[in-house]
C-alpha cells in the first residue's frame, strides 16, 4: 500500500508525524513524506523518502499583521487573526496541491494522511478520490479556530470538486491527552504521543538524575524573549534555582554559552535531548512549544509555561492554547512576567513560580495522571491497521 504523509507547520510538526509514518513503513508499506521549505532537511533527517511540495515557507502565505504590537495577555481563540491563519494555510494548500498532483501521476497514494493544518492533503484526497486521514498531532491545534477561515478561502475550489465545505476525514487521529481535549472537537481515534527529535551522542548526565538534588530544565524557542532579552536575567534565575537545591539544565544554542559565560555557575547549557532528559526532571520552564509540552506531559513533569514573544512577532495561539490547557488541568502554571509584574526582573518572578511548582505536590500528581493516560493510548503501530482498512 502507498501512503502519502503531507505535513504543514513548523519543525515540530514533522517530528510529531514521524512515529506514525515510520510505523507504516515498518509494517511494509510504501511511504512518502511531503514537506515544504524550509523544513525539507528536517523531513529528510527523519529517514523517510521526502518530496518538496512547495518551495515557499509558511510566512509567504500568512498575510497577517500583528494589530497589538508589544506585550499583552492572551485573547480567546477564534478571533480575526485565527481566521487569517486558516486562510493562510488554505492558500498554502492551494499552492501545494499542484505539485502533489504531479507526484500522484507517477506515484499514486492509496491513502493520504495530512497534519492538522495541511489543507493540501484534503485537496489532494478530493482530487484523487482516495481516503483522507487528518492527524491532530499535538495539543493546541485549534481546529474550530482555523477551519472557518480555511473554508472561506477554499470554498470555490471545493465547489469545483463537488464537495460541500471542507472534506471530512475518513479517519481523524488525535494525539492530545483525552483529559485535555476540547469538548467541542469532533470525535477522533486517540493515538499515543511518541517523542521524536534530533539526536546526538548521549552523555551519562542526560539520562541520570543528580544525586540529592532536584532538576529543572529550561528550554526556549527561537522566538522567545528568554534568551533574546538580557533584561530577563537568566543568571538571576539560575542563582535562585540553586538556592532551592535544584540543578539547572538550559537547552540553547552555542550563542547562549558565549553570552552568559561563567554567570550561569554549574548550570549545564547547550544541546539537551528532551525526550531522554525529561524523565530525570522535577520541573520544566519553557515557551509553550507543542512537542516540548507533550513530551514533558508524557514523562509526568510539571510545567511553567512562558509563551511571550518579542513584540515584532505576531501572537502565537498554539502556545497560548497549550498554556491554558496545562494550567487549567492543574499540571502547571502560565506566566507573563513582563505584563504581570513589569517592575520586577523576570528572573525573580519566574523563580517564585518555580518554588511553588516544586513545593506543591498537586502539580506533579496532576501531570503524572496525564502521563498514565497517554501511556494507555494505542501506539502508532496499532493505528496502521486502521489505515490499511481504509484502502
Amino acid at each position: 500500500m502507498k501512503i502519502l504523509f503531507i505535513t504543514t507547520g513548523s519543525q515540530a510538526t514533522y517530528y510529531a508525524a514521524a512515529p506514525l509514518a515510520t510505523a507504516a513503513r515498518n509494517a511494509g508499506h510504501h511511504v512518502v513524506l511531503a514537506a515544504h521549505e524550509p523544513w525539507v532537511e528536517t523531513a529528510e533527517a527523519i529517514g523517510l523518502p521526502t518530496f518538496c511540495f512547495t518551495v515557499d515557507p509558511i510566512r509567504h502565505f500568512m498575510r497577517i499583521t500583528n494589530p497589538g504590537k508589544g506585550l499583552r495577555f492572551p485573547r480567546e481563540l477564534g478571533d480575526e487573526e485565527m481566521l487569517g491563519q486558516g486562510r493562510g494555510f488554505a492558500r498554502m494548500g492551494l499552492a501545494g496541491v499542484r505539485s502533489l498532483l504531479e507526484l500522484a501521476r507517477d506515484w499514486t497514494p492509496d491513502v493520504v494522511v495530512g497534519s492538522s493544518q495541511s489543507y493540501a492533503a484534503m485537496l489532494l484526497a478530493a482530487h484523487l478520490k482516495v481516503p483522507y486521514v487528518r492527524h491532530i498531532e499535538y495539543l493546541g491545534i485549534p481546529l474550530t479556530g482555523i477551519d472557518p477561515g480555511a473554508e472561506q478561502e477554499l470554498r470555490p475550489e471545493m465547489e469545483r470538486l463537488g464537495v460541500d465545505g471542507l472534506l471530512k476525514p475518513d479517519l481523524l487521529l488525535d494525539s492530545t491527552p483525552p483529559s485535555l481535549r476540547p469538548s467541542h472537537d469532533p470525535a477522533a481515534q486517540p493515538m499515543r504521543w511518541i517523542p521524536s527529535n534530533p539526536q546526538r551522542r548521549l552523555e551519562r548526565w542526560m539520562y541520570t538524575r543528580p544525586e540529592g538534588r532536584r532538576r529543572v530544565v529550561i528550554t526556549s524557542g527561537f522566538r522567545s524573549l528568554m534568551f533574546r532579552d538580557p533584561g530577563w536575567s537568566m543568571p538571576l534565575l539560575v542563582r535562585e534555582l540553586d538556592k532551592l537545591g535544584a540543578e539547572t539544565l538550559i537547552a540553547s544554542n552555542p550563542g547562549a554559552v558565549e553570552r552568559f559565560g561563567s554567570e550561569l555557575g554549574d548550570a549545564r547549557v547547550g544541546w539537551i535531548p528532551i525526550d531522554v532528559t525529561a524523565a530525570t526532571c522535577d520541573l520544566a520552564v519553557h515557551h509553550g512549544g507543542a512537542t516540548t509540552a507533550t513530551t514533558l506531559m508524557a514523562n509526568g513533569v510539571p510545567q511553567l509555561v512562558i509563551p511571550e514573544n518579542p513584540p515584532e512577532f505576531p501572537p502565537n495561539y498554539h502556545r497560548e492554547a497549550i498554556a491554558k490547557a496545562i494550567t487549567g488541568f492543574g499540571a502547571g502554571k502560565t506566566l507573563w512576567p513582563q505584563a504581570q509584574e513589569p517592575d520586577r526582573a523576570p528572573g525573580e518572578v519566574i523563580a517564585e513560580a518555580c518554588r511553588e511548582l516544586l513545593e506543591n505536590p498537586s502539580y506533579t500528581e496532576r501531570t503524572q495522571f496525564l502521563a498514565k493516560e497517554i501511556a494507555t493510548l494505542p501506539a502508532p503501530a496499532e493505528i496502521v491497521p486502521k489505515l490499511e482498512a481504509l484502502a
